[in-house]
């Protein structure tokens, strides 16, 4: 594999980026059971085994990525000699301080070669210069790949979101505290 370098992006990039393979595989997803009672409620997360492997497209509309970006803090990439090879984009979280990874994509022929570690390695340290506390990860409940990447990478799930997705999918939430 070549050397990779991780920068912020630039305007040149952007259909290079729109023009990534977003969805991915997996063979496994996260289900959901949700139990009502008059004095508790409770959503319970358990990995689950599916009976064969399937392709999940990405959640939100590609056509529109390139105006979503405008509205992100920044979009690091990651390139080789060559071309790029993914890129990850972090908009400013609700609370002060925070901050969101919301969207993080590698080429199909450079995935499962850290080039996503090497993306949220650089995405924690981009925050802590901006005195952040706290990074999230969103991901889908089917992105298996993500939430394995997520815990091993130190985030500890925190939370999700029925319906969040313009699918309607489950969105999980990761996060990592930056402050320590």
């Amino acid at each position: 594999m070549n050397m990779i370098s991780i920068r912020e992006a630039i305007s040149s990039d952007i259909p290079t980026l729109i023009a990534f393979d977003h969805g991915y595989g997996t063979d496994h997803v996260w289900q959901m059971s949700f139990e009502r009672e008059p004095s508790a409620v409770g959503a319970t997360f358990r990995e689950v085994r599916l009976p064969r492997a399937m392709r999940v497209g990405y959640p939100r509309d590609a056509a529109r990525l390139a105006d979503e970006w405008t509205r992100r803090a920044v979009i690091l990439v990651a390139e080789d000699e060559e071309s790029l090879q993914g890129y990850l984009a972090i908009m400013e979280g609700p609370s002060e301080n925070m901050y969101w990874i919301t969207d993080l994509v590698v080429s199909l022929r450079s995935r499962r070669q850290g080039i996503a570690s090497r993306l949220i390695l650089a995405a924690r340290e981009w925050c802590r210069q901006r005195d952040a506390l706290r990074l999230f990860l969103e991901m889908q409940s089917k992105n298996y790949p993500a939430i394995c990447l997520a815990k091993k990478m130190g985030f500890v799930f925190s939370g999700y979101s029925d319906q969040y997705y313009p699918d309607q999918d489950i969105a999980l939430f990761f996060s990592m505290l930056l402050c320590v």
